[in-house]
């Protein structure tokens, strides 16, 4: 049996270093305009990072994008590197992927291939575009919905959840893109727009998740719908729509339109609940209950959002410097050089123990500092921090 523990340093400056890892003085001198921590951080916590789980993973690609990310804005060879030795493993040189395991068809699994497209870029690498293939394959066989989406995972069937949209919209743009499969992207917004219709709440904001069977004890009977609104799957919702707007460029112009409308309406939405911090709550719509707390990583995500789309030119300046305002505030609140705080380290729907969804359920998850999902947000929204002013 595969072992898949895992280990989250507390303190990224005294876990044991598994690599060296040294970023550029440039590098210091430009991350430390958010704060002296955060290069002290970033460097510190490459150093002692160790793969998530043995196969490929979304966790381990949303450290991958941060740091790709990272090298994108910043130009230092250090990310860049760190990614390839990884890839060493992952991609092999005929573009075969052992560690990749499309039957389990989880919607999860898809996240990391999203790299696929600018290590290709980067390196002219065949073994890169290889891989894409070879990650598309799931997509053709993954089980969907009557209503077209794909089922979260082989294990939740029926189910749509927003942080699938995030680790496979995106990946499926850039792949209709790079193969100019017109159809590819049209079904992408077809899901975007179904999601849209059918897990909006009144307030604009999101239910985490829908079940179309309505057999799951956590889905309303009625509609099917999750009781609440989770942070981090606004985050997971929001990023998916900038992403996939980003990678579709040259693509249908309708389609685009509707990816930019829907972007617009979540960040109005969100915008209303932001915090008097700038940031946004475990359970977005309910900041005024006791035991509810502003969430880092969604926090970063939305951030990350906001300054995306207004970067991408379908959000404005309001949002742009909501979003630079954000990602400031999550630094000050919870990034010191030994950890990211304020991370709540994994929620979902069903399984066991059971995971209903009720705002006590989101209360009772683990705080996990350090943990991939908000430091890989963290550099994605220092890097489009750092993309200020680029069209």
């Amino acid at each position: 049996m595969m072992n898949l523990s895992h280990n989250i340093p507390v303190d990224v400056i005294d876990a044991p270093m598994r690599r060296t890892f040294t970023v550029s003085n440039a590098t210091i001198r430009t991350l430390s305009k958010f704060g002296a921590q955060v290069p002290v951080f970033i460097g510190n916590y490459f150093k002692s990072w160790e793969p998530y789980r043995p196969y490929w993973n979304y966790e381990d690609g949303i450290v991958w994008k941060g740091a790709l990310d990272l090298y994108q804005t910043t130009k230092d060879e250090a990310f860049l590197d760190y990614i390839l030795k990884e890839m060493e493993t992952r991609v092999l040189p005929d573009g075969s992927m052992p560690t990749f395991l499309p039957t389990e068809y989880n919607i999860d699994h898809i996240n990391g291939g999203k790299i696929l497209f600018p290590l290709y870029e980067i390196t002219g690498e065949d073994r890169f575009r290889k891989a894409m293939d070879i990650q598309f394959a799931q997509l053709k066989d993954h089980p969907r919905t009557k209503s077209g989406n794909y089922w979260h995972k082989q294990i939740y069937p029926h189910q749509v959840w927003l942080d699938g949209m995030f680790m496979a919209q995106p990946f499926q743009v850039a792949y209709a893109r790079i193969t100019g499969n017109d159809a590819l992207f049209a079904d992408s917004v077809q899901q975007f727009s179904t999601v849209d219709r059918l897990l909006k709440k009144d307030n604009g904001l999101y239910f985490h998740g829908w079940d179309e069977s309505r057999q799951e004890r956590w889905s309303n009977p009625d509609t099917g719908l999750s009781p609440n609104v989770w942070g981090r799957a606004m985050g997971w919702w929001i990023g998916a729509l900038v992403e996939s707007y980003e990678h579709s460029t040259g693509l249908d112009e309708a389609g685009r339109a509707e990816l930019a409308r829907i972007t617009r309406d979540t960040l109005n939405a969100l915008l209303k609940f932001r915090s008097d911090n700038g940031l946004w709550y475990q359970v977005v719509d309910q900041g005024d209950r006791d035991g509810n707390y502003e969430e880092a990583s969604a926090s970063l995500m939305i951030s990350y959002g906001l300054m995306k789309a207004a970067r991408l030119g379908i959000a404005g300046e309001a949002e742009r410097k909501a979003g630079r305002d954000s990602l400031q505030a999550a630094i000050d609140r919870f990034l010191t050089p030994t950890a990211l705080n304020g991370i709540c380290g994994v929620a979902g729907l069903g399984n066991v123990p059971y995971r209903d969804g009720t705002f006590a359920y989101y209360m009772s998850e683990k705080i996990t500092p350090n943990d991939p999902k908000g430091v890989g947000a963290l550099m994605w929204s220092l890097s489009e921090g750092l993309n200020e002013g680029k069209a």
